[in-house]
């Protein structure tokens, strides 16, 4: 007698015909079908028309893009393959097989529903007594575009380009046969005043030549922004703020590489997808303006902002120099954030969102994004966001 367990690749009942007798009860996926099943999910049918051929159910679609997430899948081929070899994703599949067109052209085109898919999970979260509203720290970083950055073009070259294009197809249309053609010939006087036109005119200021703007002829969308090492990465900033309990309550991606005028936007952000305003708003100096300063105020936010001079203090314990005539604006913050409390709540803000970015990059592979567009990366931001929370919800649930 053997003493192997018996092995038959060849036999032809392999799969089990209930996923639980091999996947757990708790199993992610699970949770997945669960949470979705009880989103409104009518957005999805808004943007159809009632022409056309039968589509994937949008619940189907959705899970299984978000379970992709979950796992840093996010590109279509992977996806299809996945839901043909994996027994979760065909549990959320429903025995369906989408292919890689099917399920791009899902996440190409419905950013918006997606988008409020992001905003029903923040609510039952807050249902569930999470991602409470007491302090939000806000952040930015920056994330590749699906462009390559040598394949770019000066944006006056590239203006010029279109201009040549739309005189050559104006020629073009010129040159075909006009059957007015010979109408209107006595223009003896219009002539002689276009001959007489030159001495008249005088010479043009020649314009101050500007460093020309570079774009990427792949994705036009995107940036090249300052990152870490003072490098420049081609690509887009991802925005979001965070609760002290680790959850997304706001997100949006943008194309700026200075974060001065994103303060106010963020909150607001916040208090849109939240139903109301944080007490208290923690941001790097990035975020720091005294015109950010005034507007937390008049907004009654406890703000924790540092200029980039008390920000070197801070992490450095060097004194940071108070010069004469600085603006009061910045003098309240200063000695707001050299006080000892003051200072062991900014020293928060590092903690509670840095590890959200590094989940995101590290762990679910957004280092990069996979669409092309400003409206469509945010699609892909979204998502990776509202996957991020449902695991969040998973994780604090199982722990009770």
């Amino acid at each position: 007698m053997s003493r192997y367990l018996p092995y038959s690749p060849e036999q032809g009942y392999l799969v089990p015909p209930r996923v639980d007798e091999v996947l757990s009860a708790d199993h992610l996926c699970f949770f997945v079908h669960k949470s979705v099943e009880k989103l409104d999910l009518s957005c999805f049918d808004e943007s159809y028309g009632p022409m056309g051929g039968r589509l994937y159910d949008p619940s189907l679609m959705l899970k299984v893009w978000l379970y992709a997430y979950l796992l840093g899948v996010t590109s279509s081929r992977r996806l299809e393959q996945r839901i043909r070899e994996d027994l979760a994703f065909r549990f959320l599949a429903g025995a369906a097989t989408p292919d890689f067109w099917a399920l791009n052209a899902f996440r190409r085109r419905h950013g918006r529903a997606i988008n409020d898919c992001f905003t029903q999970v923040v609510e039952m979260a807050r249902s569930l007594k999470l991602a409470q509203l007491g302090t939000v720290a806000i952040d930015a970083t920056r994330i590749k575009a699906s462009a390559s950055p040598d394949k770019v073009i000066a944006l006056e070259r590239q203006q010029r380009a279109k201009t040549r294009r739309n005189i050559r197809r104006w020629q073009q249309s010129c040159d075909k046969d006009d059957p007015n053609e010979g109408a209107g010939t006595r223009v003896g006087a219009a002539i002689e005043a276009i001959e007489d036109a030159p001495a008249r005119l005088k010479p043009l200021p020649r314009r101050a030549k500007r460093p020309s703007e570079k774009r990427s002829i792949t994705d036009p969308d995107a940036r090249f922004l300052r990152s870490r090492g003072n490098r420049f990465l081609l690509g887009y900033s991802g925005e979001i703020a965070v609760s002290e309990d680790h959850f997304i309550v706001a997100q949006r991606v943008t194309q700026s590489g200075n974060e001065n005028d994103n303060l106010e936007p963020m909150v607001k952000l916040v208090e849109q997808t939240c139903g109301e305003r944080p007490r208290r708003v923690l941001a790097d100096s990035g975020y720091y303006s005294n015109e950010n300063v005034e507007r937390m105020e008049t907004l009654h936010i406890d703000a924790y902002v540092p200029d980039s001079n008390l920000a070197r203090e801070l992490n450095t314990k060097t004194p940071a120099a108070d010069l004469d005539g600085h603006d009061p604006r910045l003098k309240r913050m200063r000695h707001k954030l050299r006080d000892p409390e003051a200072r062991a709540m900014y020293s928060k803000r590092r903690g509670i969102v840095e590890p959200v970015f590094g989940i995101m990059k590290e762990q679910r592979n957004l280092r990069s994004f996979r669409l092309r567009s400003i409206s469509k990366v945010q699609t892909e931001f979204a998502l990776a966001a509202t996957a991020y929370n449902l695991k969040r919800i998973y994780i604090l649930q199982k722990s009770r």
